[in-house]
């Protein structure tokens, strides 16, 4: 059965409302667990939200904590009233000490945590309350201290104990502010005050005390000044005589005094409740943090898809303006080529030259000759500009890309969103990784020359397709020479010049200008055709371009898109979470 559906031993003796209230805690727990696994959260903060909450099904436990030499074993020996703990100048705690009922003193190493050992002590203290020893904070071992951070979201209540020769020092600081984020009840036990000459010295220490704490915690926390060792000595001469004078003078009866007051079974209870949902609430906003600056660094990833969609429309535009340019130059060739047939017609249709129009294959010739003349290496030269222009520019739209998502790696490589659990931040690095040396391979493998031949190839079957011939391996030029020129042969009429001849001086002069008309309709037409195809295959170019860009990028900006969906159902789930908490957290305040 899962821990959060498992029976409490509070359900024994809770009252119907209170039973109530610890059903929606248990619920809003685990769907704060599903929500946090689903985020891909770390898994010591999954198995910490766990621990905390199988302890509603445990004994209240008191965690006890501090730097090492503060006396904490000898405070938790005079609590028990017995010397159950090693005592000694150096660190004698490494490892979690669990103190349990039990009818005689034993040690045993917990089978299913190396670090915990669970010590058993007939002390009746012990029947109501567990208590839990930790290594010291700022212990030589640093593994020990991180123990003991691994242990305190566990806790109901902690005892903090700091030395009156060294009180509040900074690692201590440091470690209250991480207790103080988990919502933990805090009593802080300032020891050894026997060693101050004065209680003038004593209310000094205490003031500061006092005050650090209520600076790092926000709120001014109990504090009660004693000395164990002198406790402990009080109740083992005094066990039996009664006489609790000693005790009293150690400052030990005070905190006992204040333990058994506020710490009856309702303020066990609200601590017992409280201690999930303030591990619950810490882990609440913690990941809330983090949604958020992933988030914001996604804003700055789809900035950057935005940009490279703006450079694409930019890109389109700029190219569409610049063709148009560019076709003027291959237009100016036709054009010429107009000119030339308008001279042709008026030198060679007229009545000097009737017997020369009688050799229809001296006229062709000479049409070929002198109207057709360098059409070919005209037509070739101006559209190979273009092709080349083109291929210039896609290479150089390419490395623009490569070169913004070079800059957003370079930009977010010591980022450390994300790192906080899950694949995040690496799942984002690999793909900008990836995108960007797909977009390197493509600059560093762009044969600009396979590339123009590939697009020249497809604009002369663009245009010989359109003009309904077979071409075969003629060059581009030719091939519409090939066109121009079968189409001139037959529109000009040159071929019944023989006729027009018989026609007289005043036909002559007619069929002239008919010639020239028809010329210049079918030039006209060719000039239609010719930029049709160049345009239409063009945009095709283009968006062949822009799409073998967006294709490059699609696996980056289907992670962003997919993790923004994501990330605002998390931060929606998480907001809904933290208010359910609120709540709850008020409800057990009530109690």
């Amino acid at each position: 059965m899962l821990w959060f559906l498992r029976p409490s031993m509070f359900r024994r003796i809770l009252s119907p409302n209170r039973e109530e209230l610890l059903v929606r805690e248990r619920q809003r727990i685990a769907e704060l667990t599903s929500t946090l696994s689903s985020f891909d959260a770390a898994r010591d903060d999954l198995v910490t939200l766990a621990s905390s909450a199988r302890q509603l099904d445990e004994l209240f436990l008191l965690v006890v904590a501090g730097e090492f030499n503060a006396g904490k074993s000898a405070f938790i020996n005079a609590l028990l009233g017995g010397k159950v703990l090693e005592e000694g100048p150096t660190p004698t705690t490494t490892r979690i000490h669990v103190l349990g009922y039990g009818p005689t003193v034993t040690h045993t190493p917990e089978a299913q945590d190396s670090a915990i050992d669970t010590i058993t002590a007939p002390v009746e203290l012990l029947r109501e309350i567990r208590i839990v020893d930790t290594p010291g904070t700022n212990a030589i071992h640093r593994d020990h201290e991180a123990i003991t951070r691994d242990f305190v979201p566990r806790s109901d209540l902690v005892l903090f104990v700091t030395s009156a020769d060294r009180p509040f020092t900074e690692s201590e600081r440091t470690f209250l502010s991480t207790i103080r984020e988990w919502g933990k009840k805090i009593l802080l036990i300032l020891n050894k005050v026997d060693i101050l000459e004065t209680p003038g010295d004593v209310a000094k220490v205490v003031t500061f005390v006092r005050e650090a704490a209520r600076d790092l915690l926000g709120e001014t926390p109990e504090v009660f000044p004693l000395s164990a060792k002198q406790a402990l000595r009080a109740k083992e001469r005094d066990l039996n005589s009664g006489d609790d004078s000693a005790l009293v003078a150690s400052g030990f009866a005070a905190l006992e005094r204040y333990l058994a007051e506020s710490l009856d079974a309702r303020e066990r209870m609200r601590l017992k409740l409280g201690n999930p949902l303030g591990v619950a609430r810490h882990l609440t906003e913690k990941y809330l943090a983090v949604v958020d600056g992933r988030t914001r660094l996604l804003a700055d990833d789809f900035a950057a898809i935005a940009d490279v969609e703006r450079q694409l429309a930019v890109y389109r535009e700029d190219m569409a303006r610049e063709f148009r340019f560019r076709l003027a130059d291959v237009d100016k060739v036709l054009h010429e080529m107009e000119n030339r047939g308008v001279e042709f017609f008026d030198e060679t249709l007229r009545l000097g030259r009737v017997f020369d129009l009688l050799n229809k294959e001296r006229i062709r010739a000479d049409f070929e000759r002198q109207v057709v003349a360098d059409l070919p290496r005209a037509i070739d030269a101006r559209v190979h500009e273009v092709i080349d222009w083109m291929v210039g520019a896609d290479l150089r739209q390419w490395q623009a890309v490569m070169d913004h998502l070079g800059k957003r790696r370079l930009e977010h490589a010591d980022r450390l969103v994300g790192a906080v659990g899950g694949n995040f931040d690496l799942d984002r690095a690999r793909l900008l990784e990836s995108v960007g040396r797909e977009a390197q391979r493509s600059v560093e493998s762009y044969d600009a020359r396979a590339e123009a031949a590939r697009m020249a190839d497809s604009v002369k079957q663009a245009i010989t397709g359109t003009a309904l011939v077979e071409v075969g391996a003629l060059g581009l030029g030719a091939a519409l020479v090939h066109v121009a020129a079968s189409a001139a042969a037959d529109f000009t009429g040159i071929v019944a010049a023989g006729t027009l001849a018989a026609l007289g001086l005043f036909i002559l002069p007619s069929r002239r200008e008919k010639a020239k008309r028809e010329l210049r309709a079918k030039i006209q037409a060719l000039r239609e055709r010719l930029m049709a195809a160049l345009t239409a295959q063009f945009d095709r170019e283009i968006e062949r371009s822009c799409h073998k860009i967006e294709e490059g990028i699609a696996p980056y900006t289907r992670f962003v898109r997919a993790e923004r969906e994501h990330l605002e159902a998390s931060r929606a789930a998480l907001a809904n979470l933290d208010d359910a908490f609120s709540r709850l957290q008020a409800d057990v305040d009530r109690l």
